[in-house]
């Protein structure tokens, strides 16, 4: 099998209705009937697990981890530093202290697979018009109450329905899927990240490119091992304030600003997506404040993302952004001099493109999650041969 049963019908859906990052379950396809995510990954022809099996074949050595005497341990993955007695799990409940070992359990356990334009993860500046294979496991290190997909996210491994795919597996998966890249998202890849590291050296061996899509709440020693194997990284940042991690996110600011600083030292592409949410991170001080830090820590040429927010999960009360307060974002940052400022998930609107900073001409034309039009030589501007920083060649 070559590509996913209903692949065209699952894009066209998502480029009409999906936030970007959302996870969706495939629509109907021709005379089939709804299709679950079981009997998706079954269209896959991958073997579905039984809710009786075994988690042997998924559960592998925690690679971050110090031990502790009394048979605890010390997770560190993640700032939280979790400290676990025998047979308890840490905050993300995905990774178990069993006898004085530390255990991930999503080592190849994929809960969301799909097929997705890179421009929906989002990142503008790599790879664009392409396709991404995109996976998820189940868990997260942090509770935000805006997730879009929670029902995965905030779960135990096994709480959801999941099927085995290897590393090699998952490589071969994206070729035959005419995918450039790999995409670990919907969920949080640090609390699998022993499985992002395995499949990227894995895609690496076959030409298959990798790029996370995070909150970036990770500790540094982890965050450099990604970094020298996969090829771009997307990082939410949630707010600009410690009261809002605190509160909505159950994080910590600062450890994602230093996250954002270490990713741009070593090199590797990265994105920036604030997804703007009335009353509570929308103010212009909040806006200013981050485009200077951008600017100072990161330099002005890292693509910032401002996203529509729609009510999901604990934030249903809140309306969707106004337009107005995008555009707002959008124009602090751009007289602050931050040098590529989007706005996403209002399809058609001129800030979805990417524009020439030098002679102000559209280099990238998109519309939604598709590229109508590239005016890139070698990664140049077209019409007056600035530089345009990114990925733009496989």
């Amino acid at each position: 099998m070559s590509r996913f049963v209903g692949q065209d019908a699952i894009l066209r859906a998502d480029r009409q209705s999906a936030p970007a990052g959302r996870v969706t379950n495939p629509p109907q396809v021709g005379n089939l009937p709804h299709m679950g995510r079981r009997l998706f990954l079954q269209a896959l022809a991958l073997p579905c697990l039984g809710a009786v099996e075994s988690d042997a074949r998924f559960t592998v050595e925690a690679r971050f981890y110090d031990k502790l005497p009394y048979k605890k341990i010390k997770c560190k993955l993640c700032p939280r530093e979790c400290v676990i007695d025998d047979r308890e799990r840490g905050y993300c409940g995905v990774r178990e202290n069993r006898g004085g070992t530390y255990y991930s359990l999503v080592h190849s356990r994929v809960c969301a697979a799909h097929v997705d334009p890179i421009e929906k993860k989002p990142l503008f500046h790599f790879l664009p018009g392409s396709m991404a294979f995109s996976v998820a496991t189940a868990g997260c290190n942090v509770n935000c109450k805006m997730c879009q997909n929670w029902d995965i996210s905030q779960s135990r491994p096994e709480q959801v329905t999941s099927t085995f795919i290897s590393p090699q597996n998952l490589a071969d998966l994206a070729g035959r899927n005419q995918c450039p890249s790999i995409a670990y998202t919907y969920s949080e890849p640090v609390v699998f990240c022993e499985y992002v590291l395995d499949s990227a050296e894995a895609g690496r061996a076959a030409g298959v490119k990798s790029v996370v899509i995070s909150g970036g709440y990770v500790q540094e020693e982890p965050l450099k091992q990604l970094c020298r194997r996969v090829d771009a990284i997307k990082i939410d940042v949630k707010a600009f304030t410690d009261k809002f991690y605190k509160e909505i996110v159950n994080g910590d600011l600062k450890a994602v600003l230093n996250t954002l600083v270490s990713i741009r030292k070593s090199g590797v592409w990265n994105e920036v997506v604030y997804l703007v949410i009335p009353t509570l991170n929308d103010s212009d001080d909040e806006f200013r404040g981050l485009a200077r830090w951008m600017k100072a820590e990161l330099g002005p040429d890292v693509p910032l993302h401002f996203s529509q927010f729609h009510p999901e999960y604990l934030l249903k009360n809140l309306p969707v952004t106004p337009v107005p307060t995008l555009e707002r974002a959008k124009a602090i940052c751009d007289a602050e001099g931050l040098h590529y400022v989007y706005i996403g998930n209002v399809p058609g609107h001129p800030a979805e493109s990417t524009w020439c900073p030098k002679c102000r001409r559209v280099v990238v034309e998109r519309a939604g999650f598709t590229v109508r039009a590239l005016h890139l030589d070698k990664g140049k501007c077209h019409f007056c041969h600035q530089a345009i920083p990114g990925i733009w060649e496989g």
